[in-house]
């Protein structure tokens, strides 16, 4: 008798299948690096983030020659419960706005040489309210984290996400919550500049999702369908894409590590792949940082979302690329290398 295939089996599947590092790439990077002119070491994360790139690229001499910020957009049921300064119609405005040029986002990838796509994820169906029901049925959130999958088909050699979503921060908070337990509180802030009403209203959405979802919630995958929405699993989607494709992540703020928590609670090796761009100033991101275990290349107060942060981290990351390549060794600049006594 066949087992009757499940939406989820072949998200699982792929999981285990997930390539590892190469330290072969990674060693001629070191190697390089210790040839450079400069001491050892001297650059930093710098030196570390190449490393890091060559190793997931599994290319001695990495590239960055097609980075792109992907944003997904998704509404959210629960907005109707005011966890959030701004309606729901903010978001397809937004939308509107990203395409006309005038974001954060939009500069920000100018300023660096970003590519951005923006993906409109059903805006004028909202995910159901959380706290009633299931946020998406597991088809639905299956399909949607197959859409996220192939949103970055295209020679992407680096991937910066980011999200929009009036509403989302709440659903953020409702999934730590569901992961890393504690109280509702610990992990609701402010998002879009909330009130203390408005933040206790949030408060009592997150304690009412866990009670309305209590004794369904022991996998991140149900966490994703019943307390998520179409941007937290299409950005999981585009994680583990970019992993079975050998794709360097650069993480945004709040929510976009809901989704990367998600694959984390599934495997602990699952964002190995990932860089933290940023610690945002939103909630308890700096917590959920440390038990994703990444140390974020900036802190500077964001808390906007779009992947602003990602891209902003992504400048660095571009410096350190032509330091790595463009500086001459001690050979080619006939400088003496290091004295050794």
């Amino acid at each position: 008798m066949s087992v009757q295939k499940q939406p989820f089996d072949s998200i699982r599947a792929l999981i285990a299948l997930m390539p590892g590092a190469s330290e072969e790439s990674r060693q001629a990077v070191r190697a390089r690096q210790a040839a450079l002119t400069k001491p050892p070491g001297s650059l930093g994360r710098l030196e570390d983030t190449v490393a890091f790139l060559a190793a997931w690229q599994a290319k001695a001499e990495p590239s960055i020659d097609r980075p792109l910020v992907a944003v997904f957009a998704g509404n959210h049921g629960v907005a109707e419960n005011g966890v959030s300064a701004y309606p729901s119609s903010v978001t397809r405005a937004m939308m509107d706005n990203f395409t006309a040029g005038g974001a954060a986002i939009n500069q920000i990838c100018a300023a660096y040489g970003l590519g951005l796509k923006v993906f409109d994820l059903a805006l004028d169906v909202p995910a159901k309210d959380i706290t009633k029901a299931p946020a998406l049925e597991e088809k639905e959130a299956a399909a949607t984290f197959a859409f996220g999958m192939e949103a970055i088909a295209g020679d992407v050699d680096l991937l910066c996400l980011g999200e929009m979503g009036i509403g989302n921060t709440t659903i953020a908070a409702a999934i730590y919550h569901a992961l890393y337990g504690g109280a509702a509180a610990d992990w609701c802030g402010r998002g879009t500049g909330v009130d203390d009403l408005g933040l206790a209203r949030k408060i009592a959405a997150v304690e009412a999702a866990a009670a309305h979802h209590k004794g369904q919630l022991s996998d991140p995958l149900e966490v994703m369908r019943r307390l998520g929405g179409r941007e937290i699993a299409a950005m999981a989607g585009a994680i583990l894409a970019a992993r079975m494709e050998r794709i360097p992540v650069i993480l945004d703020g709040y929510v976009v590590c809901a989704a990367a928590a998600l694959l984390h609670a599934l495997d602990r090796t699952a964002l190995d792949h990932c860089i933290a761009g940023h610690v945002s100033a939103e909630g308890a991101h700096k917590e959920v940082l440390r038990r994703l275990g990444k140390d974020p290349l900036l802190d500077l107060g964001l808390r906007l979302g779009e992947g602003s942060g990602a891209a902003l981290a992504f400048g660095l990351i571009k410096a350190a690329m032509a330091c790595h390549t463009g500086m001459a060794t001690f050979e080619e600049a006939k400088v003496s290398g290091r004295i050794v006594k």
